[in-house]
């Protein structure tokens, strides 16, 4: 796995949460400009942590899926950017460039067929998190995200759409998390491996860079509603810090699998080995 802070996760990530297994498939990357991307963050932060930014300049965020597995079925979390390059001088800022494409390879090598998934949960339904959502082998699928996603959905999905609400299961030990403000439905999931086992709160775009812990009020460009999505994060913050709970980060650098460890100027992201 990568590890560099200043580089996109290029190879699937395993991790066992007692009854659960837990993949990370990788599609590709988004590099995020960093101060169009988090407009209120200052100039002095970014001259800090130079070292987190890529050779162009940009925060360079991961894209991919969670493959989650319980005794013989899967699901997955998200489907990535999808078999497509966007490059820089066709975006428009805080956006860099956008390549997607890596996600049935990363599949294939956690030993999952497509048809093998279930149920495929959506954090929200924007670009990079809908790619592979199409895909005719994905067509048995239930397809999960919140009313107010599929409200607001421009592409539809091969599967099966399913709304669901705050605090119901959508797989077992999976439940729904509301987190609204980057999207007016946007959904984190929280996963628990056994009655009393471990957890993992699957945070979707509340957060896009463990950098991000530096502030919490600061609001991604993307974000509908800044002041929800302050508060969606200040939730999440409070489930990453009860005992025994890991999170699973899928935009950020060097290490989307972590855990939250108390420091001197807050929260700090502190990588699964």
């Amino acid at each position: 796995m990568s590890t560099a802070v200043n580089s996109h996760v290029t190879e699937p990530v395993r991790v066992r949460l007692g009854t659960h297994r837990l993949t990370y498939l990788p599609d590709g990357y988004v590099q995020l400009h960093p101060r169009a991307w988090f407009p209120d963050s200052p100039r002095a932060f970014w001259e800090g942590h130079g070292g987190h930014l890529d050779d162009e300049g940009f925060l360079r965020a991961s894209v991919g899926a969670l493959l989650v597995e319980y005794e013989d079925r899967a699901m997955l979390f998200d489907t990535g950017f999808g078999p497509a390059r966007i490059p820089a001088d066709r975006t428009i800022p805080p956006l860099g460039r956008i390549e997607g494409g890596g996600l049935p390879d990363a599949l294939a090598a956690a030993g999952t067929a497509w048809e093998a998934v279930d149920t495929v949960a959506f954090t929200h339904l924007h670009d990079d998190h809908v790619g592979w959502a199409g895909d005719e082998r994905l067509r048995g699928a239930r397809f999960v995200a919140s009313a107010a996603e599929w409200r607001g959905a421009h592409r539809r999905p091969a599967g099966q759409p399913v709304a669901v609400r705050d605090g119901q299961e959508v797989f077992p030990g999976v439940t729904a998390l509301a987190t609204p403000g980057h999207t007016p439905g946007h959904l984190s999931y929280v996963i628990r491996g056994g009655a009393d086992g471990p957890a993992a709160v699957v945070v979707g775009d509340v957060l896009h860079s463990a950098l991000q812990l530096a502030d919490l009020t600061w609001r991604a460009a993307s974000d509908l509603d800044p002041a929800e999505a302050v508060r969606s994060r200040r939730k999440v913050v409070a489930e990453l810090s009860r005992p025994d709970t890991i999170g699973f980060a899928g935009h950020f650098s060097g290490a989307v699998f972590g855990r939250l460890t108390p420091s001197a100027d807050g929260q700090h992201w502190q990588p699964l080995a």
